[in-house]
């Protein structure tokens, strides 16, 4: 872990306000006035001064400019332009979705920066033109904080951790909760050293309890990059960038904010007396939380229903999604002091993978990710079932293979979790309407994934058992292998395509409209996917999550408890 070393004086005190243009600029020597001087008769100075032009005269109160009278200053940039002037950066998780900072303090917060090279496990892009996955680590490490939050000894594990993925067109983001106490498998992980050499930490197998995610983190030597390692593993999902945040982190950016707006449904008063309790004491309804007092709030599980972390989980998706209301409100935005402190607490607070790290690529990626709007930033969890090899009380859990495939695969297809719930009604419109005779529907059918032989298979298939007698086989498809499968038709196809997609069970998203050629009797295209599972067998709609997967939204305050 590298840390920027900065000079004995603080660069931010380097910084004044000019009173006549507004701005801020760099102090220099000259704003000191100088000791009044006597020039000596008759030397090098006197016949300077003598060779000085008298300076313009003002102008007179409502006249013109003379000619050769000089320029007035321009007027002052309004609030709005200074404020434009100052926002660039972004902190923690709301570093991914809000946008923060100052440039003119510029040094002194990228000496602020910690970083930390996972190799190959991120980018080296802090910008990109495709989807981004960014990894947002919460760690529970107590190292100089004393015995007052529990083991003063922890290096941190993966405490809280949240995979934020934005959409290629930044069109939507989401952020999936991963609980800590999830068994899962870890990989080899590839660490590298002070001294510049590489260690692989060995990974280790899943077991009936061991290892929980959060072991991913601190455990054995791990670093972040771990932690990327076994979320690829678990989503399938690349990940290119992390950013972790300890207990002081969300001291001091709840505080730079002014204080961070939550609301519980019921009191909470954590009385629990070891060092892992939290202390909180919230009564029921709307509240406001900073500083110690955050802490405890994203800290708190055992005065929860279940005391549970998943309930804990909870919390910190409302916390999150308020921070990012408070960043983006214009008391933040408009108050350069309120900037200044959350850019150096963010700064100071944050470690991050080297493709992020410094102001500059930080600022890049805040600009980039700051186009999502916070009403299609959704918040979910991982899903998960108890662990089934625990008999009674259950302390772990594992992933619920029936749900969480969907999940991912709509992650990875950028899937607007928000959109996903408003969806069928307008999405299903391609399916209603009215349908071509089978003996009037042309199609030719092609593999590109499916199962060996599933062209030909399918071809009989809607020959005799569906009545589709204008149907060939393509063979495989030209264009390689899909995971989808899909149905292109042209313009005057419609009534077939809502035919054959009956015949074949396949739902709204695999019909693609207006891609195939022209003309009624022209043949629509059927290619046959890595989702395909034989003829007439549902497909799952590839737009489409499980209904009772868990969500809430940054645009939307909720009571949560």
């Amino acid at each position: 872990m590298d840390r920027h070393d900065g000079s004995d004086i603080d660069p931010a005190d380097q910084w004044v306000l000019d009173p006549e243009t507004g701005d801020y600029r760099l102090r220099l020597d000259s704003d000191t006035p100088p000791a009044p001087t006597v020039p000596r008769q008759g030397g090098r100075r006197a016949r300077r001064e003598e060779q000085r032009p008298a300076p313009a005269p003002a102008p007179a109160p409502g006249g013109r400019r003379r000619a050769g009278a000089a320029t007035p200053r321009k007027a002052k940039r309004s609030t709005k332009r200074k404020v434009l002037m100052w926002t660039a950066g972004t902190l923690g998780f709301v570093l991914l979705a809000g946008s923060t900072g100052a440039w003119l303090l510029y040094r002194h917060l990228d000496g602020n920066i910690a970083t930390v090279d996972v190799g190959t496990a991120g980018s080296k892009q802090a910008t990109s033109k495709d989807a981004v996955n960014i990894l947002v680590i919460g760690t529970d490490s107590r190292e100089g904080l004393g015995a007052k939050y529990g083991d003063a000894g922890s290096v941190g594990h993966a405490d809280t951790t949240i995979l934020f993925h934005v959409a290629k067109d930044r069109s939507n983001a989401t952020a999936m909760s991963i609980p800590r106490d999830m068994v899962t498998g870890i990989p080899d992980c590839p660490t590298k050293q002070k001294d510049g050499s590489v260690k692989t930490i060995p990974g280790t197998p899943k077991a009936r309890f061991t290892p929980r995610f959060n072991q991913s983190l601190g455990q054995d030597g791990r670093d972040p990059g771990c932690t990327m390692r076994t979320v690829t593993k678990i989503t399938g999902l690349p990940i290119d960038h992390f950013v972790l945040v300890n207990f002081e982190a969300v001291k001091t950016l709840s505080t730079a904010v002014g204080g961070v707006p939550v609301c519980l449904t019921h009191p909470i008063h954590d009385t629990t007396s070891d060092g892992e309790g939290s202390h909180l004491n919230l009564p029921e309804g709307p509240n406001k939380v900073q500083g110690e007092q955050a802490l405890a709030f994203v800290r708190t599980r055992h005065s929860l229903k279940n005391g549970s972390d998943l309930d804990r989980i909870d919390l910190q998706k409302q916390f999150l999604a308020s921070m990012i209301r408070q960043m983006k409100s214009g008391d933040t935005l408009s108050d350069p002091g309120k900037l200044f402190q959350l850019a150096n607490a963010a700064t100071k607070s944050l470690t991050v993978d080297t493709g992020i790290g410094g102001v500059a690529k930080l600022t890049d990626l805040a600009k980039d990710l700051n186009r999502v709007d916070p009403a299609h930033i959704t918040f979910t969890t991982l899903p998960v079932v108890d662990n089934p090899a625990e008999v009674g009380f259950h302390a772990t859990v594992v992933v619920d293979e029936t749900k969480a495939p969907a999940l991912f695969k709509a992650i990875k297809n950028d899937v607007s979790l928000t959109a996903a719930k408003k969806k069928p009604a307008a999405a299903d419109s391609k399916l209603r309407g009215t349908k071509a005779d089978p003996s009037q529907v042309r199609v030719v059918v092609y593999n590109a994934g499916g199962l060996r032989g599933a062209a030909q298979d399918t071809l009989e298939w809607l020959q005799n058992s569906e009545g589709v007698s204008h149907s060939t086989n393509g063979g495989n498809a030209p264009g390689g292998k899909q995971d989808r499968t899909t149905l292109a038709y042209g313009p005057d196809q419609a009534d077939q395509a809502r035919a054959l997609a009956a015949m074949m069970r396949l739902p709204s998203g695999a019909l693609h409209p207006g891609t195939a050629d022209a003309g009624p009797r022209a043949d629509m295209t059927l290619t046959l996917g890595g989702d395909y599972l034989g003829a007439g067998k549902p497909l799952a709609d590839p737009d489409a999550v499980p209904d009772d997967i868990p969500q809430s939204h940054a645009d939307k305050k909720a009571c949560v408890g």
